[in-house]
């Protein structure tokens, strides 16, 4: 029988650089929906010995939902930063621009390392 323990229990926290868990990074999907994504793979495996079709069929299920929410935040993200930046005045300060370019980096690290 499938352990489901290992399964369901997503990161709380994406790993940094080094494979630490970053402190005060928030999961990109909410623990609710990946809670819910978790438990339709351990459906999936659970049930393969007796429906390996549907098993599979769940499994894909669960990756198609798993990506859509990851584009859905990173599109929210991408657009919340370029709202930050894209139309402000020629004169915005270096600062704010560094800020947003750090966002960048940030996201798309935590992207490369999932």
């Amino acid at each position: 029988m499938y352990d489901q323990t290992r399964a369901q229990q997503p990161a709380d926290q994406p790993r940094d650089v080094t494979g630490h868990r970053a402190p005060g990074q928030a999961p990109l999907i909410p623990s609710d929906a990946r809670a819910k994504i978790v438990r339709r793979l351990g459906r999936a495996v659970n049930t393969f010995p007796d429906a390996p079709r549907e098993s599979l069929e769940e499994a894909e299920g669960a990756f198609d939902d798993a990506t859509a929410q990851l584009m859905d935040v990173l599109a929210e993200q991408r657009r919340t930063l370029r709202e930050g930046w894209q139309d402000q005045d020629p004169e915005t300060r270096a600062a704010e621009l560094h800020q947003a370019l750090r966002q960048y980096r940030e996201i798309t690290q935590r992207l490369l390392h999932l």
